[in-house]
């Protein structure tokens, strides 16, 4: 037959109170309990151990020599036990798995890749897959998990009004074209000159979009010399000296090689969204994501606005 003794962690955690505080009132405070509880499970551990723990005096509890000794044994098991839920912890804290991100060209290099590098610093056993495309991905679909997209006001739609939305900047668009064109051709002083100038207008999914709005409706007799349907391709063609091209700011202000011509009155904002699907929600992986995306878009605010040192316009 086998008669060792065993014991229960938990009825240790009593034990180590009593031996730390020297009493059992004292150590029932420490654990939140009363003190007849502690004095019962003190009692009850040495009946289960078949040994004296403690000494009782007047003045309180004291270990008794083999209390002494179990009392070294009993904070290497306190130890063991931190360090195993300590590592528990650090592992399902450890955030897994796969993340699609879906942007516009122009957007990866200003803001979206520095976020994605700096969340996968943090988190290496993430792996975020980056979609560049000018196509809106259906997140509802399940073609994309997040998106980070330009909306004329907000994101509408039924569909896309049932994702969960976080509103990242207003980013403001002027009219930009190079100084080689200004140099021979002027540039409009007010919006309606520009009729009288060769334009680089919005075409595909953009020519329903405030800034093609905005340009049909202030010139729309203008010739145009160049039609792009993605915004790499309207720069390149304003950069060619094709014409007068409507640019947000963080696109145009960086370029060395343009000028801001005019500012557009009524002004021309576009407000970029960060969106979600609300199924993901409750996924980890994805809920720190779309939080750290939020927090850390503040600071690529000034690249966004196109805040470039020393820039001016042709005033």
């Amino acid at each position: 037959m086998n008669n060792r003794r065993s014991f229960d962690w938990d009825t240790l955690k009593p034990f180590l109170a009593v031996a730390r505080a020297g009493s059992t009132l004292a150590a029932a405070k420490l654990l939140g309990v009363s003190q007849p509880t502690i004095q019962r499970q003190i009692a009850a551990l040495e009946k289960s151990l078949g040994c004296q723990l403690f000494e009782r005096h007047p003045s309180g509890y004291r270990l008794s020599a083999l209390g002494a000794e179990l009392l070294l044994r009993a904070e290497q098991i306190e130890k063991a036990v931190d360090d195993f839920n300590r590592h528990l912890q650090l592992h399902h804290g450890r955030l897994a798995g796969a993340i699609r991100v879906t942007c516009a060209e122009p957007l990866a290099p200003v803001v979206v890749t520095p976020i994605i590098n700096a969340f996968q610093a943090r988190h290496p056993g993430v792996h975020v897959e980056l979609l560049i495309t000018e196509r809106l991905l259906d997140l509802a679909a399940g073609k994309a998990d997040i998106a980070v997209r330009g909306y004329d006001d907000r994101p509408r739609g039924e569909r896309e009004s049932a994702l969960i939305q976080r509103k990242l900047a207003d980013v403001a668009w002027a009219v930009y074209a190079t100084r080689t064109y200004v140099e021979h051709y002027g540039k409009p002083s007010v919006s309606e000159e520009i009729g009288r100038h060769a334009i680089v207008a919005p075409d595909g999914a953009f020519s329903s979009g405030r800034a093609a709005r905005w340009l049909q409706t202030i010139a729309p007799d203008a010739t145009v010399s160049a039609r792009s349907s993605t915004m790499l391709g309207l720069l390149a063609a304003v950069k060619s000296g094709s014409g007068l091209a409507l640019l947000p700011k963080g696109i145009g202000e960086p370029e060395p090689n343009l000028v801001r011509v005019l500012e557009p009155q009524p002004p021309v904002v576009l407000s970029l969204y960060l969106l979600m699907h609300p199924d993901l929600r409750s996924t980890p992986r994805f809920r720190a994501f779309f939080d750290f995306f939020v927090s850390e878009s503040r600071h690529y605010q000034p690249a966004l606005r196109g805040d470039v040192a020393g820039r001016r316009s042709t005033d």
